[in-house]
């Protein structure tokens, strides 16, 4: 039996799991049309908090209509056993996040950069406008169609989770996307529109030079960059970037508020001026600068106390490397080929590698870096073995991907299927309970449907037939009928036919024949019968 939200919208199979919520195919059988669905996580929904932020800032988000924005068309709860889950209903849309194209490997030309910044900063001059902050811009959130269009996801929700009262888990959630965070973010303040001008700097750095513009072992090692280290400019990683990419970033990233641009359509002015091969108005401000006018003032006043020269020593220019590509190489390989460089080693399965060879490495190859500056290289675990849980049987779909997630598994797929359990009900797996698989493998998971199987009772006397209709669930509906050549008092018919499928309490109808020999008469045979 198909799952339906307010009695309008079809939930299908699951297509995308994250810490805040899972993501379903969905249909509006209303208006007949395909529809993405977010349901929220348990956990997060018993916070009562969380709740009343949410409804709020849901409700706003869906009055956000913009071509670069994902649509928001309904929102609600769903009343469950485990207390209400709310959701949101948007927009399907088809393509891939900026994460998934960063990751693949490609690097976007800087023409087609500029371009999904555009897009994003379309977005948000609307959003801002509307009064709704993002505070969570990065590149998971910002998808590029199939079509080659810009839509940017998740506005309220990123709200909500700022809620001052949040809990630890939500504030993981906040440090989890630390390369991304604003300064004022970073030491925990209150976040406004030039917040999300500081993200999108952080995603177009990103995206020109294949790195974010800071990079630590840890989110918090990450946040403390962000408020007090510099970033090292774009034009000394990539030095064929056109003039002026420099001033936008660095106008977007300033540690100040007040230096960076005020809003999305200062950048977005600026953005279109180097688009169009004209001068960008952002200058580039020198933090340093007062303690620079200081120095000059001592000096001085030296040279006049000595009437001798000062000779100032000015640093001589970093010279930038560009970096190997040490993926598929083992531990070893790889250090000798990044001789000189700080080296961080992680490992994580990875089913597309080879043990112990590098999967994966940041910042990417051909990406220029200073040397002695710091590489983490990931190594393969291999796919990993695991086994097939054999408590999913009996569960519910939320328990389940639990206990999946802590077996390092996950959800491949839902099938609806006939049983006679509660609907809901995980009833099989797909592979066998108990087998050994590789880690991260995905997992089928057949889901009562509400429907079960009409015993076949044709043969068996009234009684019996009642009886085992009612044990299944089912309303018995008797017809009798007399026929001569059939045996007397047992079922001849019945609807729906045995192995059918039947919604529980719903009724079949049998058909009994009721025929009774008058003494010493024998039936004459029907020739139609013979």
């Amino acid at each position: 039996m198909t799952r339906m939200l307010a009695n309008r919208y079809e939930v299908g199979d699951l297509i995308g799991a994250g810490g805040m919520a899972d993501v379903f195919q969905g249909r509006d059988t209303r208006l007949s049309r395909p529809v993405a669905i977010k349901i929220l996580r348990s956990d997060l929904a018993r916070d009562p908090a969380f709740l009343a932020r949410f409804r709020r800032e849901a409700q706003a988000a869906a009055g956000l209509n913009h071509p670069a924005i994902v649509s928001v068309y309904d929102t609600g709860e769903e009343g469950t056993d485990q207390g209400v889950l709310p959701y949101i209903v948007m927009e399907q849309v088809n393509g891939k996040t900026i994460r998934e194209v960063i990751r693949s490997g490609e690097r976007l030309p800087i023409t087609r950069a500029i371009s999904v910044v555009r897009g994003i900063l379309e977005a948000l001059e609307y959003s801002h406008r509307n009064g709704i902050v993002h505070r969570d811009i990065k590149p998971a959130n910002v998808m590029i169609t199939n079509g080659g269009d810009v839509k940017v996801m998740d506005f309220g929700i990123a709200r909500a989770l700022d809620d001052a009262s949040a809990t630890v888990t939500h504030a993981w959630t906040v440090v989890g996307t630390a390369n991304y965070l604003s300064p004022e973010q970073a030491r925990g303040e209150a976040a406004d529109s030039r917040s999300d001008i500081y993200s999108v700097g952080c995603l177009l750095y990103e995206l020109i030079t294949g790195r974010p513009p800071f990079l630590g072992d840890t989110p918090v090692a990450i946040a403390y960059q962000h408020v007090s280290a510099e970033f090292i400019p774009v034009s000394q990683l990539n030095p064929d970037l056109p003039n002026g990419i420099d001033n936008i970033i660095s106008g977007a990233l300033s540690k100040d508020p007040l230096a960076r641009y005020q809003n999305a359509r200062e950048m977005l002015d600026d953005i279109n001026r180097l688009d169009r091969g004209e001068e960008v108005q952002k200058k580039i401000k020198n933090p340093k600068r007062r303690n620079f006018v200081i120095a000059g003032v001592v000096a001085a006043i030296v040279m006049l106390a000595s009437s001798g020269y000062l000779i100032s020593r000015i640093p001589t220019p970093v010279s930038l490397i560009t970096l190997s590509d040490v993926s598929g190489l083992t531990e070893s390989q790889a250090k000798a080929e990044l001789t000189g460089f700080t080296i961080v080693v992680e490992r994580a399965p990875d089913p597309r590698v080879p043990i112990d060879r590098v999967a994966s490495q940041t910042p990417t190859a051909g990406t220029k870096v200073e040397p002695g500056s710091q590489v983490q290289i990931i190594l393969s675990d291999g796919p990993g073995k695991t086994s097939i849980p054999t408590t999913l049987i009996g569960t519910t779909i939320d328990q389940a991907k639990i206990i999946l997630d802590g077996s390092g598994l996950v959800l491949a797929k839902t099938n609806p299927v006939e049983s006679s359990e509660a609907p809901g009900t995980i009833v099989g797996v797909i592979p066998e309970p108990g087998s050994t698989v590789a880690a991260g493998s995905g997992v089928v998971l057949n889901i009562a449907s509400g429907k079960v199987f009409v015993p076949d009772v044709i043969g068996a006397s009234k009684i019996q037939a009642t009886t085992i209709l009612i044990q299944a669930g089912f309303i018995p509906n008797v017809i009798e009928t007399q026929d001569a050549d059939q045996p007397s008092g047992v079922v001849l018919a019945q609807a729906p036919a045995s192995e059918e499928s039947a919604k529980i309490g719903s009724s079949v109808t049998i058909t009994v024949n009721t025929y009774k020999a008058e003494p010493g008469v024998t039936p004459t045979p029907n020739p139609s019968a013979s």
